[in-house]
């Protein structure tokens, strides 16, 4: 089943790089690092240079790198293009729904970093 989304605001950046669809961004338009800071999540993809919609605010759609389970803190995968539960980066949301594998699509609470 596909994860759903309840966004508060939907910002635009320009990308400083490719972004996939659903994956972390920082605030100046990066890509999320791999355990590092997001402030939302890509809502479609986009090239460098282009703006892209970010979600950002109550939840967001993410992509698993790997089982999660249902109220874990997640961060940015290694892949940077997923999320993962927390190991020793930033947490940068809870996992509202669960992730049975890496690829799932789960809702994501954002935490504010």
């Amino acid at each position: 089943m596909a994860a759903s989304a309840i966004t508060e605001d939907i910002l635009g950046v320009t990308a400083t790089a490719a972004i996939s669809q659903y994956q972390p961004v920082q605030a100046s338009g990066a890509p999320a690092t791999a355990a590092g800071n997001a402030m939302g999540f890509a809502t479609i993809a986009a090239a460098s240079g282009a703006r892209v919609p970010v979600a950002v605010g109550i939840t967001a759609i993410a992509i698993a790198g790997a089982a999660i389970a249902v109220g874990a803190a997640v961060e940015v995968h290694t892949t940077v293009t997923q999320v993962v539960t927390k190991a020793a980066g930033i947490t940068i949301g809870r996992a509202m729904t669960p992730a049975g594998a890496a690829g799932d699509q789960i809702e994501v609470w954002l935490i504010p970093n």
